[in-house]
């Protein structure tokens, strides 16, 4: 499993208990059936898998297919979270990359 740098961004803000956060994640999300410019084949390239934690606990799953566009943005909201607490996002696509990264509410 290789890391893809710079593949993920996050954001909060933490309001009343409740986090409202917003990820990104810069990935081609090829489907498989788009052409090149040479009429070849673009193979698929796509996230199957995130995982959201908050303070090690998983609060999200999502499995993905070739149906979400490139460069995906998903926002969420986490209940009970308070400033200092993390939160954490990992995912894994189908040609076996990967990205993490963190977050300490503020």
């Amino acid at each position: 499993m290789t890391s893809a740098a710079n593949s993920t961004g996050m954001r909060a803000r933490l309001r009343h208990g409740v986090a409202e956060v917003t990820l990104s994640l810069f990935h081609p999300m090829e489907n498989g059936h788009r052409l090149d410019g040479s009429g070849q084949a673009v193979s698929a390239h796509f996230i199957q898998l995130v995982q959201v934690s908050h303070n090690g606990q998983q609060v999200l799953e999502a499995q993905w297919g070739t149906g979400i566009a490139s460069d995906p943005q998903l926002i969420f909201y986490v209940a009970d979270a308070k400033a200092g607490d993390t939160v954490s996002v990992e995912w894994h696509d189908n040609k076996g990359h990967s990205g993490r990264h963190a977050i300490t509410l503020a």
